[in-house]
């Protein structure tokens, strides 16, 4: 793949760096290979992509929304027609193995599908004569009927904030909706995945999004900061961990602002003594170890109830030995790099502390089989996991797997009801009373039942509770219709 320069894309065109005074190395996590600098701008790049936004506004927020959608429809050719070279950027930049970047790219373009149908989506509501009020004149007294209308309409610029792990689908999440209500928009990506993002903003203008619609300014902290409190931006969405997405929030709203902040999360999986025993392998397998276990629906923890862990824990441990960890290129690959080496030295501290806190380990990832290089360890994971543990407890963002076993239904529900996040929780069993027992008491925004990833199509908002997330209007589903316009009521009569 050819490197793409790491630059800005205000107005439709590339912009260098504007004063940045460090850069940030953007590299391929399998190799070490430096894919591009990042420039680490601040507060003048954002007000340029901010202002070129809000100049953009007046014209397309005057757009049908009808021809909004036709831009969206030739974006989503665009794309099919690149799927190829974004599986191969995402593979290359983030490291995942070429499946999981093709479901990267398909996940989007599902996004841009349902943002089309913002012709409904945005529809307000009518109420004929939901009154009369008396006119009295010379000649006759009548009652004259009052109509009352609810409309849709955007709200400005709007800003996105998204993070390493799903370069192409995370930004979906928010801008095509947001435009497809007739708002403009600024996205700020992860500066470890900065070729994606760009590409995926060209990609735009080439499907015919008008200039100043849609931007992307590169940075770090500084450039986040300057977009959250910028006077002229209406709403901000974000995703990434739990202290920053609080943080986030908590500075979006006090300066007035729509905040929805996606968080972290540490997600429970139950298996009952009744489960599938083939599915629930296979699905905690693909929960706790897709995508290297960097996603916010990642399955961390494993409760076997009763005597599930009899089958369960020695099915998992070898299920997992046979992952192949490799660069994310190679066609074996089962499980690639961590993102950079700063996300393994986290993990591997993740896996002494176990150790240290006397938690078994069953599965060293520290000792598997995998290419040399600083982002790599294979899947881990520790049996007889306690609660005040950091296995326990913490979101660790990478494959490693605490199983906690517990002796009854009862229990086992406790452990996700006492979480503080509330992303997902999963139960795997033939039981349809312990199915609806856990769906109403599990505690979190997003159930599976028999199903690792319960992840829900972009039709469905990304719905989760407690700490795992921020603000009253999700991504995604008609919550992202609410989320990206405000309502406008007129009342009217006529003579």
């Amino acid at each position: 793949m050819s490197v793409v320069p790491a630059v800005h894309v205000i107005n439709g065109a590339r912009v260098e760096a504007m004063g940045a005074e460090s850069s940030f190395a953007d590299i391929n996590p399998a190799t070490g290979e430096v894919l591009a600098q990042v420039p680490l701008d601040g507060e003048a790049a954002v007000d340029a992509a901010v202002r070129a936004a809000a100049d953009a506004f007046p014209a397309w927020s005057a757009t049908p929304v009808g021809e909004r959608c036709q831009v969206l429809f030739s974006y989503k050719q665009v794309l099919e027609s690149h799927f190829d070279e974004l599986t191969d950027m995402i593979v290359e930049e983030h490291g995942k193995n070429v499946p999981e970047a093709r479901g990267d790219v398909r996940r989007g373009i599902d996004c841009i599908e349902y943002a089309c149908s913002a012709p409904s989506l945005m529809m307000g509501r009518t109420l004929p004569r939901i009154a009369v009020s008396s006119s009295f004149s010379r000649e006759r007294a009548e009652n004259i009927p009052l109509d009352s209308t609810m409309e849709r309409v955007p709200l400005g610029v709007c800003a996105g904030i998204t993070p390493f792990n799903f370069p192409i689908m995370v930004p979906m999440w928010m801008w095509p909706m947001a435009i497809a209500c007739g708002n403009t928009f600024v996205l700020k990506p992860s500066e470890k995945v900065s070729l994606c993002a760009v590409r995926e903003v060209e990609l735009a203008k080439e499907a015919g999004l008008p200039d100043g619609v849609l931007n992307l300014v590169l940075g770090g902290v500084d450039a986040s900061t300057s977009l959250i409190t910028h006077e002229d931006v209406k709403a901000v969405s974000f995703v990434g961990s739990t202290p920053v997405a609080r943080k986030v929030y908590a500075t979006a709203t006090a300066a007035g602002k729509r905040a929805q902040c996606m968080g972290g999360a540490k997600n429970c999986m139950i298996i009952m003594p009744d489960a599938n025993r083939e599915a629930a392998v296979d699905g905690v397998l693909g929960s706790a170890f897709g995508n290297t276990g960097q996603r916010c629906l990642a399955g961390s923890v494993a409760i076997p109830v009763g005597d599930a862990a009899d089958w369960f824990v020695p099915a998992i441990v070898d299920a997992a030995k046979g992952i192949k960890t490799a660069a994310g290129s190679d066609a074996d690959c089962g499980m690639g790099p961590l993102i950079d080496a700063a996300s393994c030295n986290r993990v591997t501290t993740a896996i002494v502390n176990g150790v240290e806190e006397g938690a078994d380990l069953l599965l060293d990832g520290r000792e598997a089989s995998m290419p040399d290089g600083d982002c790599f360890v294979g899947p881990t994971i520790f049996d007889r996991v306690t609660p005040g543990m950091i296995l326990a407890d913490q979101e660790i963002f990478g494959p490693v797997l605490s199983i906690m076993r517990r002796d009854t239904l009862d229990d086992a529900i406790e452990v996700t009801r006492q979480s503080p996040f509330g992303n997902m929780a999963v139960m795997f069993t033939s039981s349809g009373y312990a199915a609806n027992r856990f769906r109403t008491e599990a505690g979190a925004g997003m159930i599976g039942i028999n199903v690792g990833v319960p992840a829900p199509m972009a039709v469905f908002p990304f719905s989760g509770w407690k700490d795992s997330f921020f603000g009253s209007l999700h991504a995604n589903g008609e919550d992202a219709v609410r989320f990206f316009t405000e309502c406008r009521i007129l009342v009217s009569r006529w003579f």
